[in-house]
């Protein structure tokens, strides 16, 4: 057996016995094929080869491979993207009776503090305010930017999502997450208004939606099962419209999805109920927004603290 042959079984083992989202399969491919490769010019193509020299050197290089621009190395966040799933793979090759260095010598890099990126009111109000309604490709693109705020959905959630799937009769509906995990999400009056005015607008007989359009408006694929709008496209889009706006900051699916969960924070929610609607698996990773909802309680704190004292004095 080849690291590469044994690449395939864990992703199909990834997909099929642990449920994992397509895009995540598709990263980890990614991630160990770059380990599989740099593994292979060091001369080793079987699993009982990798030992811990190779391990050791494989981080070094990581932490040393340039990013996009050629200038720069990738960023350590992304390097650890790579160790976690090398720690996964050998995790699995473990399982398999294979004798491998354990996952736990390989260690992450510390990063510094995530940052969390959010439109303030006048953001998305101003970001709402740029498609033009008077086009097909206008009218789906405020519907999309209405869902992403009201659901908190994930980008690649959206772009499979089906006309079935939604309900609006109802203003909620379930959507199937990261690992097949089911959660449930709310339509606010706004996102229901949107779908409702873009499927009056559409004209065809696709399932999906979302649809993908070219410049002239029309459906860019001839094929029904193809048609859904790319997560590529959603980014772009938001990116347009954001610098339309004159919103400085990167504006991304995520952002609106982060603006999601600190609006619903800021205005009083707990922080278990933010986890469900995120389809968070862990606390820890809905935490990540106490850092901002936290902000918002120190400006609280000084605006209104002992202000009936000092109206007194």
């Amino acid at each position: 057996m080849t690291i590469n042959s044994l690449i395939i079984d864990f992703l199909e083992y990834m997909e099929i016995e642990r449920g994992s989202a397509v895009a995540s399969v598709e990263n980890y491919d990614r991630y160990l094929r770059r380990f599989a490769g740099f593994a292979r010019a060091n001369q080793v193509d079987s699993p009982e080869k990798i030992d811990h020299e190779l391990l050791r050197q494989y981080h070094l290089w990581l932490h040393r491979l340039p990013d996009a621009t050629g200038e720069e190395p990738i960023a350590k966040v992304t390097a650890n993207y790579h160790l976690i799933a090398l720690r996964a793979f050998l995790k699995y090759l473990i399982k398999q009776g294979l004798t491998v260095p354990s996952p736990e010598e390989i260690e992450l890099a510390k990063t510094d503090e995530r940052q969390i990126s959010f439109l303030d009111d006048d953001e998305l109000d101003l970001l709402l305010s740029k498609p033009d309604l008077n086009t097909i490709q206008g009218i789906r693109d405020r519907a999309i930017l209405n869902l992403l705020f009201s659901t908190g959905l994930r980008v690649s959630e959206l772009c499979n999502l089906k006309i079935d799937d939604v309900n609006l009769e109802k203003n909620e509906f379930s959507i199937a997450g990261k690992g097949g995990k089911v959660r449930v999400v709310f339509l606010d009056q706004e996102a229901k208004e949107s779908l409702k005015r873009y499927l009056l607008a559409r004209d065809d007989k696709s399932e999906f939606m979302f649809l993908g359009y070219g410049h002239t408006n029309k459906i860019q694929s001839s094929n029904l099962k193809s048609q859904n709008i790319t997560p590529r496209s959603v980014q772009r889009m938001i990116r347009k419209y954001a610098k339309m706006a004159g919103i400085t900051k990167k504006v991304t699916p995520h952002v609106l999805r982060h603006s999601f969960a600190t609006d619903l924070l800021m205005s009083g929610a707990d922080i278990r109920s933010v986890q469900e609607l995120l389809g968070h698996s862990s606390i820890t990773t809905t935490q990540i927004y106490t850092h901002v909802t936290d902000q918002h309680l120190a400006e609280v704190h000084q605006a209104f603290h002992g202000l009936r004292r000092k109206e007194n004095k």
